[in-house]
Parts: C-alpha cells; structure tokens; sequence
C-alpha cells in the first residue's frame, strides 16, 4: 500500500481540480460548491485562497498569466492582477460547470451538468482563445475526468454515472470512435476525475471508493491507491519532476467525524506525470 500525506488540512465541501502550475511551482485546486478557489506551494507550504466569482469547475494556467475558469455560467479569464473578464457567458438555469482541461493544441474542453444531475442535462465543449465555442459532446449527465495520451492521438473521458472510463481517437478534427477503456465494477464508487502519466497509462479517482486506480493503455487494472475518506474526486501529478499524485477530496454527504473529507492528499513518488499545456487564450 503506497502510503499517502496531508498536503493540506481542509473542509472542502467538493474539492475538486487540481492541476500544477509550472510557471508558479503551485498547485491549483479548488472548491467547486464552496466558489473558492486555492493554491499550494509544496515547497514553502504557502497557501492561498480566494473566493471565485461563481461555483467553479475547474481553474487551468493560460499561456500569458492567469487563469481560465470553468464556471456557473460561462468560461471565463483571470488576469494575473486578479481581473476577470467572460470569455463565453452563457447561462443556462439550472446548469452549472463541471471538471476542464486543457488539450495538447492549448484548447479547453469544458464539462457541464446540471445540478440535479438530471440525465442528458450537460455538455462536453470546446473553446479556442478568441472564444469560439464547440459542443463536442451533447447529452452528457455528469461531466468529469478528461484527458490526452501523450502523442494526443486519444482522448480518455469520464460520463460518472456510466461508470466508465471511455476513450476516443484524437486528430484535429475532432474525436470519434468513442469505446470503452475500464469500467467500474458496482460497488467500487464512480469514476471521477483523471489524469495520464507519461507511461499513457490513466489515473481515476472514484467517488465514493475512496481510490485511485490506474488503468494501462490496454485498459488494464495495474495498481489501486487506497486513501481515508471515501470522495476522492480527482487527481494531477505535480512538484519538481510531476512524480506527486495530488488528490482531492469531498466533504458534502459525509459526517463531520470524517476528519481528512475535504482535504488535499499527496502520494509523494506515486509515478510520473505529462507537462500540462496552458489555454492558449
């Protein structure tokens, strides 16, 4: 069993997003229902948090500073001196934003769903930096992990309560091809979030599994993280070399006697990760 550690002691009501920022040497994180969004700098242990200006998705680094949000209604931009601005304002009621990430040419794939989690109810989007917009993915419930292999050619996506890990060949033109890479056996928790190691191999968090599992290419289960607290969300590698697992957590549904619920973990030497572009915008 690899053992874990506290990066950071929380109460996250759904920490969720992490991602490492090489230009900051932090990692960002954040806290979707909670709108507050976080970093951490593993080498001085400095934290900071701010509060977002909606409930937040996901926070990715940009190639000029900054971050672009995944929020309630819309993506929008973070300027290094804290202003924001919309990149794509589009409110749905009801809907809100979900997991992001960035792919290998600098676009954003943007999730959605609905609070509700009603069947159907979100989107897989992707946004270029002028704020062109694309729906990938329509009739998704619960839109989560997304990922590239290293050479870009595949993309692994997470549809929670399907239960799946999928992946799709990659060009750009598009995706297609949609297959099944894992599917989470009942009982084991529900994929969530997901990063690629520099092996092409996918980790996953499961929600109320209390895991990390990493599934090779292939499709094969080759290695099981056991954590304390049953709503792992997701995960990124980060620190000098992207040899950490970060993983965070969720406190929403648990009892307050689930003391770690809400934090931020770290398997420290957990294996390798893939550099992160930032958004081209």
């Amino acid at each position: 069993m690899t053992a874990y550690e506290v990066a950071v002691r929380a109460e996250a009501t759904l920490g969720e997003g992490p991602t490492w920022d090489p230009a900051t040497g932090r990692l960002v994180w954040l806290d979707v229902l909670g709108a507050r969004l976080h970093t951490y700098d593993p080498s001085s242990g400095r934290r900071t948090i701010r509060t977002a200006p909606q409930h937040i998705g996901a926070a990715k680094p940009r190639a000029g500073g900054g971050l672009v949000l995944n929020l309630r209604d819309g993506v929008g931009l973070l300027d290094p001196d804290d202003t924001f601005r919309w990149l794509h304002h589009e409110p749905v009621a009801g809907r809100r934003a979900n997991d992001a990430a960035v792919a290998p040419d600098g676009s954003l794939w943007a999730g959605t769903m609905r609070y509700d989690e009603a069947p159907g109810g979100g989107t897989l989007s992707r946004l270029t930096g002028d704020g062109s917009v694309r729906t990938v993915l329509a009739d998704v419930t619960v839109s989560n992990g997304t990922g590239w292999s290293p050479d870009g050619r595949l993309m692994y996506y997470v549809d929670s309560p399907t239960r799946r890990v999928d992946v799709f060949d990659h060009d750009e033109d598009g995706i297609r091809g949609r297959r099944t890479l894992a599917e989470i056996e009942e009982g084991a928790g529900f994929p969530d979030g997901l990063t690629v190691d520099a092996e092409g191999c996918v980790w996953v968090a499961l929600w109320d599994g209390g895991a990390v599992r990493r599934y090779t290419p292939a499709g094969e289960l080759d290695r099981v993280i056991t954590l304390p607290t049953p709503r792992t969300t997701a995960c990124a590698f980060g620190g000098t070399g992207l040899t950490d697992l970060y993983v965070t957590t969720a406190r929403t549904g648990l009892p307050s006697s689930d003391p770690l619920s809400g934090s931020l973990l770290v398997v420290p030497d957990a294996g390798k990760g893939l550099p992160q572009p930032p958004f081209e915008g």
